[in-house]
């Protein structure tokens, strides 16, 4: 008890820092813009690699994708295979849904969230919303076990606030109905990362040339619907990778998690910390898999946009 004012202390301390360095950041780029090009981009020159630069480049790129991923993921598929019967049960299925619904939830708001932030800045860029998205976005640099508890206390005041209250006006019992369940951990998710998906959305609404606005205006579209049917089809990649960062960074959430669950909810990410810490690797094996082949997909696909659009700016 008598440790929590510093603990405290050191917390605000912690995200002064945060936001003293967003600050920084965006005085720092406040007078750039960046626009999409209708003519497309100009292609880059390649430097070719000959001799022992081209052993040692793929060497080089090699190594650390052998041992920290390929190493890895065929000792888990080993694992896993050879132990089906422990590892792919029913109980697997259950927590990959757990995951699965999470992520998906939690990825389809942080990206409305972000979408309506980010265009708000667009359309009315005060001080005070400038602000209060500072703010917002101060959350991925904080640990994941401060949020849950900083999230943690106050949903549990109200609850038992508003239960004592029910108790003595109708003796009604309302128990917990925000702290411990899907609510809450849903709430630490976007906390944590909401700064993840409004980084990709207003960069990629950054990209759109203010002057599609005013066309769009000027053909009687109002705001909303200016982003429904101009921005939102141009900002398509954006939307999609916002939503599979926030995606994947959910999947493997672990602190927040395990304060904060339901009884009785764990995930993939709760089940491999748990039986690791108690050296059952087998068992770990099936849901480490699991969320290493949910983190790497995303990652491929992306990479594959990437050197697609690369590829057919060269050619244009």
């Amino acid at each position: 008890m008598g440790d929590r004012p510093a603990a405290l202390q050191l917390a605000a301390l912690l995200l002064l820092f945060v936001f003293a360095l967003i600050l920084l950041e965006k005085w720092s780029r406040r007078r750039s813009k960046y626009y999409q090009s209708l003519s497309g981009n100009v292609a880059q020159s390649r430097y070719s690699l000959r001799g022992l630069r081209v052993w040692a480049a793929w060497l080089v790129c090699l190594l650390p994708a052998l041992f920290g991923l390929f190493v890895p993921t065929v000792l888990f598929l080993w694992m896993t295979l050879s132990h089906a019967d422990e590892t792919l049960d029913g109980e697997f299925l259950v927590l990959g849904t757990h995951s699965l619904i999470l992520a998906t939830l939690t990825a389809l708001i942080a990206m409305g969230l972000s979408l309506v932030m980010a265009y708000g800045l667009r359309l009315n860029s005060t001080s005070l919303l400038r602000l209060g998205v500072r703010m917002a976005s101060l959350g991925y640099a904080v640990p994941g076990a401060v949020i849950a508890v900083g999230i943690l206390i106050p949903l549990a005041r109200f609850d038992n606030t508003l239960d004592s209250w029910m108790r003595a006006t109708f003796n009604v019992s309302t128990g917990l109905l925000l702290s411990g369940t899907i609510v809450a951990l849903v709430f630490a998710y976007l906390v944590r990362f909401l700064a993840v998906s409004f980084g990709t959305v207003d960069a990629g609404l950054a990209k759109i040339r203010p002057s599609l606005d005013d066309a769009a205006r000027s053909l009687g579209y109002g705001p909303t619907s200016t982003l429904a049917k101009v921005h939102a089809p141009l900002m398509g990649s954006s939307l999609l990778t916002a939503m599979m960062l926030v995606f994947v960074d959910v999947m493997k959430e672990l602190p927040a998690t395990l304060v904060i669950r339901p009884f009785n909810f764990d995930t993939l990410a709760v089940r491999v910390y748990q039986y690791a810490s108690d050296e059952r690797l087998v068992e770990a094996a099936a849901p480490a898999l699991t969320i290493l082949l949910v983190g790497i997909i995303p990652v491929i696909l992306l990479s594959w946009r990437i050197a697609a659009s690369s590829t057919r700016y060269h050619q244009s």
